[in-house]
């Protein structure tokens, strides 16, 4: 076993669809509204690309969640258009996505790196992040799977400072 570290972590589900629809899911506005957020923007030489088009390389993106004000911006650091993507995350964190076919589905598996670890990354950004990214993978699993959404959306909890420690569900 590797030694376990907070500079990172890695999550891993299998769902059972082609990688095509795993990498539409990541890598479009459209599909990334479909099951993560409230809203996406990716630019392209300084212009917003076609909703339903693929990242590539050197884009920049702009997402924003249901029940929260923030927004996160970066820029893809990797895109083949076939089963691996890379984004910059929380600062200088690497997103990096990659899809593995298997016989009735895709192994998809994200790893965060770069995570800073002083007490306050620790838990924000490894703890919070890996809870995070543990609910959106089920989230997206049940999306493609079942047809359905387990995030919230429609109460608004932007004014509860606690929600996003205590909801499992935004």
């Amino acid at each position: 076993m590797n030694t376990l570290s907070f500079d990172h972590f890695t999550r891993k589900i299998f769902i059972k669809v082609p990688v095509e629809k795993l990498y539409w899911c990541w890598s479009t506005e459209d599909g990334l509204t479909s099951w993560f957020l409230r809203a996406s923007d990716f630019i392209r030489a300084g212009k917003r690309i076609n909703h339903q088009t693929p990242v590539q390389e050197g884009d920049e993106y702009l997402w924003m969640w249901h029940n929260w004000d923030g927004e996160e911006k970066g820029v893809i650091r990797a895109a083949n258009e076939k089963d691996h993507l890379q984004f910059s995350f929380a600062g200088d964190n690497l997103l990096d996505i990659s899809l593995h076919p298997k016989e009735t589905g895709t192994l998809l598996i994200l790893k965060q790196s770069g995570i800073p670890t002083d007490e306050e990354s620790k838990m924000k950004i490894y703890c919070g992040c890996s809870n995070g990214w543990t609910f959106w993978l089920t989230n997206l699993k049940a999306f493609l799977e079942h047809g359905i959404l387990l995030n919230e959306t429609t109460l608004d909890l932007r004014d509860d400072p606690n929600a996003a420690f205590e909801y499992v569900n935004i």
